[in-house]
């Protein structure tokens, strides 16, 4: 066909047969660029290349906020379009990987709901999936880079690099690698060598050349060479840069999509000249905006817990986590903000992915969460509020069933309160403690009031008459009070509520009743009459 090579003009696509139209209608509008369609527009739709992104974490601490963004957004944009997502470990920095940190990320990223096609623990067909052992794969082809003359050896010293980036800054020029070692001989190499020095493998930048960056978020971003300088594929100790893995490991798994935070857009030139010179082709590039504080500035711990594990011990529930993060960055194009993954996954495009910075809002993410709290099953969530109330002393587990359903009541009736699960001792001590202190001077206030005695006595008279509390027969019993003492509303409610709770606020008065049961109830009251 005469379409079978890349067409640059989007225009041509109406000349196109119907069948390379929806292959267009399919994909093209959905973030999936035009010249990754076009080269293949000569191939049915179910034979297009399968969309194959990864998540490639580095394991010196645990997942953060950033990382799991990252690792969301190509999980959903690998399920929106039927491909593969994979999880890669980049382990080369042999002082602060750890095989800790490398199961707490594996182990945040199940609790977010993600799961993985390939990676370290499930294995495929283009494992290992750790760099650590694929370190012969590197050696191949920088091997190869040297063959050609697009990469050569470097025994630059720690101390002259240092005296040569201070000799650029103090000229006002970028920081880079001058080439002092670009065009040495044999005899050179062997002399240098004989003096113990150990050299680098410097990939051979090309002079005054332009790189464009075709990215799908940010469009066409374009970087000088010779503002890049050579720079290291292999270190001194036989390790593979970054810049130099990631590419090899990108090639060899077959990635067609690389999406990434936008702090890696400056790395991408040296890639995009990486698979140039090894006659690769390269993948797509989406670079997604950074992650900021209200205040603007990059997110840090001062505005708020950064890592994963982090919100998981104080109760975050991970698909409001997951929700919140596919928000930073990233609109559905409507109103509506809550969102389930399967929902998630049927609407993200990187079409809709921001340029624009995103904003960290930890308001919103606890409202977000509340939400969740809310509509989550009453079972599941009691579980959850277990382990806060065993810290705290109020129960001890395990629990006898029949606590346990008591426990349920508690639960459900604080769950409009909370934005987060760690929350919930605050709100339910006073059900555990009949021993209640009034701070509050308002409340104070209240029971100071001349009604209260009379409230109190002819409250525990009905309660003690009544074979059980429900939430109908408490708000008749109230109502009986206000009726035969002839007062209404606050004047009977408030004193109640502050005796039986030690405060103005809290959960449904009638509900307070029922969970305190008949005797609790008297027991309470009793210590104000």
């Amino acid at each position: 066909m005469i379409f079978s090579s890349l067409v640059k003009n989007i225009r041509l696509l109406k000349k196109l047969p119907a069948l390379q139209m929806r292959c267009y209608n399919k994909l093209g509008k959905k973030g999936i660029s035009s010249s990754y369609l076009l080269t293949h527009m000569d191939w049915g739709i179910k034979d297009l290349p399968l969309v194959r992104v990864r998540f490639a974490p580095s394991p010196t601490g645990p997942l953060h906020i950033g990382g799991a963004r990252s690792a969301l957004f190509n999980w959903l944009f690998a399920r929106h379009y039927g491909g593969k997502f994979i999880v890669r470990i980049e382990d080369t920095d042999l002082e602060r990987s750890s095989r800790q940190s490398e199961d707490n990320i594996l182990t945040a990223l199940r609790w977010l709901g993600l799961d993985w096609d390939e990676g370290v623990d499930v294995g495929g067909p283009y494992g290992p999936y750790r760099q650590t052992e694929r370190l012969g794969l590197y050696k191949k082809h920088a091997d190869h880079l040297l063959s050609i003359g697009a990469a050569y050896l470097c025994y630059c010293t720690g101390e002259e690099l240092a005296a040569e980036r201070e000799s650029l800054m103090a000229k006002n020029e970028l920081p880079r690698y001058m080439g002092r070692c670009r065009n040495l001989t044999q005899e050179e190499r062997t002399r240098l060598e004989a003096e113990g020095l150990k050299p680098v493998v410097r990939f051979r930048v090309p002079e005054d050349e332009k790189i464009l960056v075709r990215d799908l978020v940010r469009g066409d971003v374009s970087f000088e060479t010779s503002e890049i300088g050579d720079f290291i594929i292999i270190k001194s100790d036989g390790m593979p840069t970054y810049n130099f893995a990631v590419v090899v490991d990108d090639h060899t798994m077959s990635i067609s999509h690389v999406i990434r935070a936008e702090e890696h857009l400056s790395n991408t030139p040296r890639q995009i000249l990486l698979y140039n010179a090894l006659r690769w082709e390269t993948p797509e590039f989406a670079h997604v905006s950074l992650i900021l504080g209200k205040d603007r500035s990059k997110m840090s711990k001062r505005h708020g817990a950064t890592a994963i594990e982090q919100y998981q011990d104080k109760g975050y529930l991970p698909g409001a986590l997951t929700n919140f993060l596919a928000l930073l960055g990233w609109s559905p194009g409507g109103e509506e903000e809550v969102f389930s993954l399967d929902e998630l996954k049927q609407h993200f495009t990187l079409d809709r992915v921001a340029k624009s910075p995103a904003v960290f809002d930890l308001e919103k993410l606890n409202w977000l969460n509340g939400h969740y709290i809310r509509e989550t099953d009453l079972e599941r969530l009691t579980e959850m509020a277990v382990p806060y109330l065993e810290k705290e002393g109020f129960i001890r587990t395990p629990l006898p069933p029949k606590r346990f359903e008591w426990l349920k009541l508690v639960v459900a009736s604080v769950r409009k309160q909370l934005s987060y699960m760690q929350e919930i001792a605050v709100y339910v001590k006073f059900y555990f403690d009949d021993n209640i202190q009034i701070e509050n001077e308002e409340a104070q206030q209240i029971m100071a009031g001349e009604q209260v005695k009379p409230v109190l006595l002819e409250l525990i008279k009905k309660v003690n008459a009544a074979a059980g509390i429900t939430e109908d027969g408490a708000k008749a019993l109230l109502k009986e009070v206000g009726r035969d003492l002839g007062l209404k509303g606050k004047q009977i409610f408030m004193p109640v509520r502050v005796a039986l709770t030690g405060s103005t606020q809290g959960p449904d008065l009638n509900q307070v009743m029922v969970i305190l049961g008949r005797d609790g109830v008297i027991r309470r009251l009793t210590k104000w009459v």
